[in-house]
């Protein structure tokens, strides 16, 4: 009896169940696949973040960013020099505004990002291939692939490649960060080419040891790559990037043993990767010596140097509790279930399980390096207390993620090679798990990082400056404000005439070189506390530790605080009027004497989205706000709870709202009061201050 052909989806079944054979090198075809494919990666990317790229500045550390960026500063601590040479590279590109040239840098970097993490996975795919590869015993059944059979092997490593770069493509934080100008995108980007250069380091090792007439040192140039990426790297993110040591040092040791570490190679590396670090760290003395508009730290001297570089100010935000830990891992976990789609539907976490525990059977290096990423990054990050950039902390661990879930795409295809019915082809699974994860990370993160409409944080600033006199003064705690402020002022030059102090910022000494730069008679005028003050506060940041055991330093050092910002107002508000931002008067531990004496000594009348500080208590009037609110409160962006815009920026519009309205009533402007209320309930219905004073002021106009 004759023997039946065998289908092409049975061929494609039994070539998918084959391991790639044993070869030095990868062939003209997987290598021409393995472009493609990061490179349709890469393109889909960069399509999705400019379509929907921020058009302006945006919150937080953006406008800091941008002006350090565009004038050759320096950034708050560490630097990230790297990115600020880049960025500033990118803000000379004659396209659009300032803000949307590096902003579209942020694009470039994850785009890039994405690619090279298709690229990681490949590698990693064909490496445990070559590994099945070598346990074949019958050479015979090596050498007996057709083209059908490369071809199935090819998409059985690129498909899951190409699943792992669109999942990271589409993902919360890394796509949120691809549209605003902020450091962690090339950040990304860097690690990944780390992860890069050392698999396939490993990778050539492994195949050349099948050609025993070969050294497998003729491939460290792939090491000494990497080691000379992770020194650029640490001149971005230097944290999260030495997180990922001891994941890479599996790699190493699993591929060749202690003598790596024993010999000559390993100081090279070393040596290499310091060098870079050197290189990139010394553009630090050298900004500061030019006394840019943005110099945070000021950091010439070499303490002042390895105080910004280590992050020094940041220290306490470190607490070791395991409760406080518990409730940080929480939100790791809440974070994760979001990441790459809706929370209720896990279907990316189920893949990196099933590709995790695939790799514990098939591939131990795999499994140990994606797993070591995410310890290493959760033991450091639970431990940190930052709020509007946490999430920036965990990419090592979203990274890991995606490309677990990668290797978990190989095994749904395998699964499906295993079965034997005709509708659950590995095609059909790798395209079914494809589509859906990335339709689903896609679908669910759009509305939360499609920032075409953001305009807050310019809006924000236009806002506070539509209500400001000429020369004014501003006090502010908010750096909501302060931020978007400096790049409005100094790059855009609107309303460099409106005095912006930053009182958090009066803390640090470099602060007050920024302020005689920005406002130089302010700073003369008071120069008389301003100086003693600076003298005591220069000690302090010297030896923080003898204030912390000495009450009479301390109780000087907040003295002459007070006393300073006490001059500065009563100079100035002779000048011209001063405003204050509502959250001057939230009192902390830090400025409880100043959040005491403001409103002791001056009458606080709402005007707009500030306070005007008037000498007397006489009303006083002024034109109802018009406010603009574009992406805040006309439904075009949307934001998740923990948003800095649901966070501070929303809150500091409906109270200013609600403190205009309740200014007004008690003067008996009940109409326009009711405007002022009726304002801050469209933006948020729960405000029970504004909806009492509604009732009130209505109840009121009813009345004969």
């Amino acid at each position: 009896m004759a023997r039946r052909p065998a289908s092409h989806v049975q061929r494609q079944k039994e070539a998918i169940r084959k391991p790639l054979p044993a070869g030095n090198g990868a062939t003209p075809l997987s290598s021409q696949a393995e472009v493609l494919c990061a490179g349709a990666v890469f393109l889909v990317a960069l399509v999705v973040y400019s379509w929907t790229l921020a058009p302006t500045v945006t919150l937080t550390d953006s406008g800091e960013l941008i002006l350090a960026a565009y004038g050759l500063g320096v950034a708050h601590p560490p630097g990230f020099p790297l990115w600020v040479m880049l960025a500033h590279l990118a803000s000379l590109v004659p396209v659009g505004s300032v803000a949307v040239r590096i902003n579209f840098s942020s694009a470039v970097f994850a785009a890039l990002a994405c690619a090279t993490l298709t690229l990681v996975v490949a590698e990693l795919l064909v490496t445990a291939s070559y590994f099945a590869a070598s346990r074949r015993r019958n050479k015979t059944a090596r050498q007996s692939r057709n083209t059908d059979s490369s071809n199935s092997q090819i998409f059985l490593i690129f498909a899951p490649a190409v699943g792992a770069g669109l999942l990271m493509a589409f993902s919360r934080t890394l796509w949120a960060y691809a549209t605003i100008t902020e450091v962690y995108t090339l950040n990304a980007l860097l690690v990944l080419l780390v992860f890069f250069l050392v698999v396939r380091w490993r990778r050539r090792i492994i195949e050349t040891r099948k050609d025993s007439s070969a050294a497998v040192t003729t491939h460290d140039t792939w090491i000494y790559a990497a080691a000379f990426v992770f020194g650029l790297a640490m001149g971005v993110h230097h944290v999260t990037v030495a997180l990922t040591l001891p994941a890479i040092a599996v790699v190493v040791y699993r591929t060749e043993g202690l003598r790596f570490f024993a010999s000559r190679r390993l100081l090279y590396a070393a040596l290499i990767s310091i060098t870079a670090l050197i290189l990139v760290y010394s553009y630090l003395p050298w900004a500061a010596s030019r006394s840019p508009a943005m110099n945070w730290g000021n950091p010439r001297s070499l303490q002042e140097i390895w105080w910004h570089i280590t992050g020094r100010q940041y220290r306490v935000f470190f607490y070791f509790s395991p409760a406080a830990m518990g409730t940080q891992f929480a939100e790791f976990c809440r974070m994760a279930f979001r990441e790459f789609g809706f929370a209720w539907l896990p279907l990316t976490l189920f893949l990196a399980v099933a590709g995790l525990a695939s790799a514990y059977k098939r591939h131990r290096t795999a499994f140990w390096f994606l797993l070591l990423i995410v310890l290493a990054d959760l033991a450091y990050a639970l431990s940190y207390e930052i709020a509007e950039d946490k999430d920036a902390y965990y990419l090592p661990a979203f990274i890991s993620i995606a490309i677990a879930a990668g290797l978990g795409i190989q095994w749904l295809i395998q699964l499906a090679a295993s079965k034997r019915s005709p509708m659950w082809t590995p095609s059909i699974a790798a395209a079914t798990a494809i589509v859906l994860t990335s339709a689903t990370a896609f679908s669910a993160n759009w509305p939360f990082n499609n920032r075409r409409h953001y305009f807050i944080a310019d809006d924000y600033v236009e806002n506070l400056f539509s209500t400001i006199a000429p020369n004014g003064l501003m006090l502010t705690q908010d750096w909501q404000v302060a931020s978007p402020m400096l790049y409005a002022q100094e790059i855009e030059q609107r309303r460099g005439d409106v005095k912006v102090v930053d009182i958090n910022l009066l803390r640090r000494s470099w602060y007050f070189d920024y302020l005689k730069h920005a406002d130089p008679d302010m700073m003369e005028r008071s120069r008389e506390k301003i100086d003693p003050y600076v003298a005591i506060l220069k000690q302090w940041e010297r030896d923080p530790a003898a204030f912390s055991r000495s009450q009479d330093l301390t109780q000087r050092i907040s003295m002459a605080f007070l006393e300073m910002i006490q001059a500065i107002v009563r100079n100035e508000i002779r000048v011209e009027p001063v405003y204050i931002t509502n959250d001057v008067l939230i009192a902390d531990s830090l400025n409880s004497y100043l959040t005491r004496w403001i409103p002791q000594t001056y009458q606080l009348v709402p005007q707009g989205l500030v306070f005007n500080l008037a000498t007397d208590q006489s009303f006083h009037d002024s034109p109802d706000p018009h406010l603009h609110m574009r992406g805040l409160a006309d439904g075009t962006v949307r934001f998740a709870k923990d948003d800095v815009a649901n966070l501070k920026i929303l809150p500091a519009y409906t109270r200013m709202l609600t403190n205009r309205g309740k200014y007004l009533a008690s003067l008996n402007q009940h109409e326009r009061a009711i405007h002022a209320f009726k304002e801050a309930l469209a933006l948020d219905p729960g405000v029970t201050t504004a909806r009492e004073g509604l009732e009130q002021s209505a109840a009121k106009l009813r009345k004969p």
